[in-house]
């Protein structure tokens, strides 16, 4: 009986909850203070694809400067450095026409990111499996675009989560990495003058 009269209770306390007045919000984790100039070291390339590190480079770069809170420098002059990874690029045909010649692809890129705080030479984030997808028709189809175009689309959405993923912190983009700040790195919240 007393069990009964437990769960009743806690079924009670449960209903008065609800769900929506609960509300997580996670404390802002944004980039060091010290950290006031950016460099974006050359993607490696770990695919058979040429030269995607450089259009994804540029891309990344453009971003940070689009975002303007961070001077973008040379890798000697920075106080963070972003190291990346062109870990797979794969085109997958994923529909066909009556000849079975393909029509609709997916390409699908996964990206190895990491932020370094050059000064104490740690790195402060790590997205190693960073993914973008984009389902495209080919271009004589109404909508269709060249796989070129459909690349620069990845680059585009990559870039915007790596700068993201920089200025306003974890949880901002998302991947496969643990939610968590090294405990030897002291994050302010404080908005720098």
């Amino acid at each position: 009986m007393n069990k009964l009269i437990f769960i009743c209770i806690t079924v009670l306390i449960m209903g008065c909850v609800s769900s929506s007045d609960i509300l997580y919000t996670p404390r802002e984790q944004k980039i060091p203070q010290h950290i006031k100039k950016l460099s974006i070291r050359t993607f490696s390339n770990k695919t058979p694809q040429f030269e995607l590190e450089e259009k994804l480079t540029l891309k990344v770069t453009d971003e940070f400067l689009k975002n303007g809170e961070h001077a973008i420098v040379t890798e000697n002059d920075a106080q963070g450095i972003i190291v990346g990874e062109i870990k797979h690029y794969i085109l997958t045909p994923i529909q066909y026409d009556v000849n079975m010649v393909p029509t609709v692809y997916k390409l699908n890129v996964i990206v190895s990111v990491k932020f370094l705080d050059k000064p104490r030479n740690t790195y402060l984030w790590e997205e190693p499996a960073l993914q973008a997808t984009k389902i495209y028709s080919e271009l004589f189809l109404p909508g269709g675009m060249t796989e070129e175009a459909a690349r620069e689309f990845l680059w585009e959405m990559i870039a915007k989560d790596i700068v993201k993923r920089t200025t306003e912190g974890f949880g901002s983009a998302t991947s496969a990495s643990p939610r968590k700040i090294p405990s030897d790195v002291k994050i302010s919240t404080m908005p720098a003058n």
